[in-house]
């Protein structure tokens, strides 16, 4: 996967939230640090190739595992799932929320 993987770290206002989002710096930034969503626009990382555009929604973190913990993502549109690393600068009570909530069943 490594050789399908275009490093990219753009600046962009996050359609579901609204916030300026600022490049990561250390690596690429996938998705917004303050409510966590994406947008469905690669086919492999940074590629910008997916014709979906539709939002990803944050439905689960899986923890501990060898990338270091990964939010998982639904895309609203297609229903395809995604996912990727949690960033240093990201919400964790946001985080630990969509934890809680898995736990319950929610």
């Amino acid at each position: 996967m490594a050789g399908n993987f275009t490093k990219l770290d753009e600046e962009f206002v996050c359609e579901n939230c609204g916030k300026k989002v600022t490049k990561l710096g250390y690596s690429c930034r996938n998705h917004c640090p303050n409510c966590l969503h994406s947008k469905h626009v690669d086919i492999n990382p940074g590629d910008r190739e997916e014709t979906c555009h539709g939002l990803l929604k944050p439905i689960d973190i899986e923890i501990n595992t060898k990338k270091g913990n990964v939010i998982v993502f639904k895309c609203m549109k297609c229903g395809s799932i995604r996912k990727n690393k949690v960033a240093e600068d990201d919400n964790m009570d946001l985080i630990y929320e969509i934890i809680k909530n898995k736990s319950k069943g929610e």
